[in-house]
Protein backbone atom coordinates (compact mmCIF):
# COMPACT_ATOMS: atom_id res chain seq x y z
CA UNK A 1 0.00 0.00 0.00
CA UNK A 2 1.14 3.30 -0.65
CA UNK A 3 1.87 5.12 2.55
CA UNK A 4 1.82 8.95 2.17
CA UNK A 5 4.33 10.85 5.42
CA UNK A 6 3.93 14.14 6.90
CA UNK A 7 7.48 16.61 6.57
CA UNK A 8 7.61 16.22 10.80
CA UNK A 9 8.42 12.37 9.99
CA UNK A 10 10.92 12.90 7.04
CA UNK A 11 13.68 12.58 9.64
CA UNK A 12 12.66 8.91 10.84
CA UNK A 13 12.34 8.09 6.56
CA UNK A 14 15.33 9.40 4.85
CA UNK A 15 13.50 12.00 3.58
CA UNK A 16 11.00 10.23 1.69
CA UNK A 17 7.49 11.45 1.69
CA UNK A 18 6.13 8.40 0.41
CA UNK A 19 6.56 4.94 1.45
CA UNK A 20 5.37 1.29 0.39
CA UNK A 21 3.85 -0.46 3.76
CA UNK A 22 2.17 -3.60 4.37
CA UNK A 23 0.17 -5.00 7.09
CA UNK A 24 -3.80 -5.73 7.69
CA UNK A 25 -4.81 -2.55 10.06
CA UNK A 26 -3.26 1.03 10.90
CA UNK A 27 -1.20 -1.06 13.82
CA UNK A 28 -0.11 -3.53 11.65
CA UNK A 29 1.49 -1.11 9.67
CA UNK A 30 2.51 1.28 12.11
CA UNK A 31 4.93 -1.75 13.48
CA UNK A 32 5.80 -2.70 9.78
CA UNK A 33 6.94 0.90 9.44
CA UNK A 34 8.56 1.01 12.86
CA UNK A 35 10.96 -2.41 11.54
CA UNK A 36 11.72 0.18 8.99
CA UNK A 37 12.08 3.37 10.12
CA UNK A 38 12.73 2.75 13.64
CA UNK A 39 11.53 5.43 16.30
CA UNK A 40 8.51 6.91 13.46
CA UNK A 41 5.84 4.65 15.33
CA UNK A 42 6.68 6.71 18.95
CA UNK A 43 5.44 9.83 16.96
CA UNK A 44 2.27 8.76 15.97
CA UNK A 45 1.30 6.73 18.79
CA UNK A 46 1.37 7.94 22.65
CA UNK A 47 2.46 5.51 25.77
CA UNK A 48 -1.35 4.65 25.88
CA UNK A 49 -1.68 3.18 22.59
CA UNK A 50 -3.88 5.97 21.36
CA UNK A 51 -2.88 7.91 18.35
CA UNK A 52 -1.60 11.09 18.95
CA UNK A 53 -4.04 14.37 19.37
CA UNK A 54 -2.28 16.17 16.72
CA UNK A 55 -1.82 13.38 13.96
CA UNK A 56 -4.68 12.12 11.70
CA UNK A 57 -5.00 9.70 9.66
CA UNK A 58 -6.94 9.14 6.34
CA UNK A 59 -7.31 6.16 4.17
CA UNK A 60 -8.24 6.21 0.65
CA UNK A 61 -9.64 10.34 1.25
CA UNK A 62 -11.95 8.83 4.01
CA UNK A 63 -10.67 9.87 8.08
CA UNK A 64 -10.10 7.55 10.27
CA UNK A 65 -9.26 7.40 14.14
CA UNK A 66 -8.58 3.98 15.14
CA UNK A 67 -5.52 1.44 15.28
CA UNK A 68 -7.75 -1.38 13.95
CA UNK A 69 -9.26 0.34 10.87
CA UNK A 70 -8.40 -2.76 8.37
CA UNK A 71 -6.39 -2.09 5.62
CA UNK A 72 -6.19 -3.39 1.99
CA UNK A 73 -3.40 -4.38 0.07
CA UNK A 74 -4.39 -1.62 -2.82
CA UNK A 75 -5.05 0.83 -0.01
CA UNK A 76 -3.86 4.57 0.06
CA UNK A 77 -2.80 5.80 3.66
CA UNK A 78 -2.13 9.67 4.34
CA UNK A 79 -0.49 10.56 7.32
CA UNK A 80 -1.08 14.18 8.61
CA UNK A 81 0.18 16.17 11.45
CA UNK A 82 -1.63 19.36 12.82
CA UNK A 83 0.27 22.73 12.75
CA UNK A 84 -0.11 24.83 15.54
CA UNK A 85 1.18 27.88 16.36
CA UNK A 86 0.44 31.68 17.78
Amino acid sequence: MRVVLPSPLFSYSGGQHELDGTGESIAQLLQFLESRYAGMRHRIVDEQDRIRPHIRFFVNGNGITRLDHRLQADDEVIIVAALSGG
